[in-house]
């Protein structure tokens, strides 16, 4: 690690501690030369692998400028995309993997953006998954109405009592 005042090829470390989500490692820096001191951000490497081949750093500005387009008038805000985007960058990471193809991102996506608003779902999905005809549609809205009534039988009706307790 070059030192940036003085480009000195050497430092030395004096203090590391994890960023508060765990993502990143903050180090504390002392140049043996200058003895100056300055901050390095450690974070590892995702490459997103793009049709081309290219590939480029993940990008959670990419995911939230993809996804709002999706969201165009919809109740979502912006909190809301970077939470998603987030989400999805937490998802891809816990792979494990150094690389993934730009199409599992979208896949990715698709996950949290359907609980977060199910026309902006629509709309991704249509676009990212080629829909070329009503029936792609209606297949998709046949599998969300399949979801919601599942949802709704494995969650207790509004105002039927529970015998446990509320956590509020």
């Amino acid at each position: 690690m070059y030192c940036p005042f003085c480009r000195n090829p050497d430092s030395r470390v004096v203090d590391s501690r994890m960023a508060d989500d765990g993502s990143a490692i903050r180090r504390r820096r002392q140049c043996p030369e200058c003895g100056r001191r300055f901050t390095t951000v450690e974070t590892t490497s995702l490459s997103v692998i793009k049709r081309s081949g290219v590939g480029e750093p993940f990008s959670r500005s990419k995911v939230i400028n993809g996804v709002r387009k999706a969201c165009q008038g919809r109740p979502v805000s912006e909190d809301d995309l970077a939470l998603l985007a987030q989400e999805v960058e937490e998802q891809i990471r816990s792979s494990g993997a150094a690389e993934i193809d730009a199409h599992e991102v979208g896949l990715v996506i698709l996950g949290p953006l359907q609980k977060l608003d199910k026309v902006a779902y629509l709309r991704f999905a249509s676009v990212y998954q080629a829909f070329e005809s009503l029936e792609d549609f209606e297949t998709a809205i046949a599998l969300l109405r399949q979801e919601a009534e599942e949802d709704a039988k494995s969650t207790p009706a509004k105002g039927a009592k529970s015998s446990e307790k509320s956590p509020l």
